[in-house]
């Protein structure tokens, strides 16, 4: 252990520069949270809770004004009736996409869970079975294949075309906005009509920019991943042009009431909260990332990305060529967890995966990323997907006994 936590204070006097450049991040983050709250004069009554219907929620309403100007978005749909962020994802598509429509996605095959809601596994309440045509373009080299995009948008343009930045469970990079607003500005060149959405998972709060400053026209996130800032006990956003919000919400909800009904059942505190704790909560998620890219790769182990590679999510992947390897890392991830800590992982079944997945998440919400977790599915390269931590300290020591498990 002595010998570990040496190398961890050598490799943190390497990486102080890079942690520099996450705490000003940070402060630029801080800076423009508290912005919103001022500029929307957040008081305690926002914090009061509505029941059955809930007509006039203040709280609620001004939460979601916060967002939107965050985000730089039109307008926002924070909502604890979102389960998931796979589940915002599925509301936005169904409320955008009509039968005969096509919808493309340009970042290759998104996440498995979105298998059975496009139809690529049957089901029967799939887009597919609504007569939703669906297509992909994959990327190359890591990056958009422009050539393919324009050549696919001359001719009769899909309705909705999807991008998901980060990387699911593949072994292709993240997306830096950078990537994207390339990608989008030929889009709209080419085909202005057609409704960019952006699938902004884990990207929150990594760079300064979001995919609506670049011209995207809505993205889509969890609050159990970054912008929860590990206090939201659930919830997921969809913001951008207001009139696509206004259509999430009718899906979300029913036509004609729409965002005007969702109680909040107690949940504001914990939503404000939340957002503004997250500035922190990433940049301590992303030095831990940092940590862990820097100390695998003297291992010996593919990292990525390395610890000297800008980022666009709070993700880090580590290819470990050995089941065994995987399992262990993920058990020791769990170990360092505040809660079920003395429960060992195994792989197992979960829904929306084809193989089984190990997955270390001893969290105080369920399934939330945001808290240090390390998953992987059990097939070739077996790569552990590393996210999260609620502090830095709490990360530093979660890495320590994964390298200990390694011995």
């Amino acid at each position: 252990m002595m010998k570990i936590e040496k190398e961890i204070e050598e490799a943190e006097k390497v990486l102080a520069p890079f942690f520099e450049q996450v705490d000003c991040l940070e402060r630029k983050n801080s800076a423009k949270v508290l912005q919103a709250f001022q500029d929307y004069q957040v008081e305690e009554s926002d914090f009061y809770t509505t029941t059955g219907y809930g007509y006039n929620d203040q709280g609620r309403d001004k939460l979601e004004k916060i967002f939107a100007q965050i985000l730089e978005a039109e307008d926002a749909l924070v909502r604890s009736q979102f389960i998931s962020g796979s589940h915002a994802l599925t509301v936005a598509l169904f409320a955008l996409l009509r039968p005969g429509d096509t919808l493309l996605s340009i970042t290759g095959k998104p996440y498995d869970t979105l298998d059975e809601v496009i139809g690529l596994v049957e089901n029967p309440s799939s887009l597919a079975s609504f007569g939703i045509f669906y297509e992909q373009i994959d990327l190359k080299e890591n990056d958009f294949d422009l050539e393919k995009i324009e050549k696919r948008l001359s001719h009769n343009p899909p309705k909705v075309i999807e991008i998901q930045r980060s990387r699911g469970y593949s072994e292709r990079d993240s997306l830096s906005i950078e990537k994207v607003e390339k990608a989008i500005s030929l889009i709209h060149h080419i085909a202005p009509n057609t409704v960019i959405m952006v699938d902004n998972c884990y990207c929150e709060f990594v760079e300064e920019k979001t995919p609506l400053t670049v011209g995207a026209d809505l993205i889509v996130g969890s609050l159990i991943k970054n912008l929860g800032g590990g206090i939201a006990p659930n919830g997921a956003y969809i913001a951008g042009k207001k009139n696509l919000v206004e259509l999430a919400a009718e899906r979300l909800t029913l036509p004609g009431e729409g965002r005007e009904v969702g109680p909040s059942l107690g949940i504001n505190r914990q939503l404000y909260m939340g957002l503004f704790f997250a500035p922190s909560v990433v940049a301590a998620s992303l030095k831990t990332a940092i940590l862990t890219s820097y100390l695998l790769e003297k291992r010996g182990f593919q990292v990525h990305p390395t610890y000297q590679e800008k980022r666009a999510d709070i993700v880090q992947t580590i290819t470990f060529h050995d089941p065994n390897l995987l399992i262990r890392y993920c058990q020791a991830i769990q170990k360092a967890s505040p809660v079920d800590s003395f429960v060992t992982p195994i792989p197992s079944p979960m829904p929306g995966y084809q193989e089984e997945v190990i997955m270390a998440s001893g969290s105080f919400t369920q399934g939330s990323s945001i808290e240090i977790s390390c998953d992987g599915p059990l097939r070739k390269p077996y790569i552990a997907y590393q996210q999260g931590s609620l502090t830095y300290s709490y990360g530093r020591i979660a890495i320590q006994k994964a390298l200990l498990s390694l011995e």
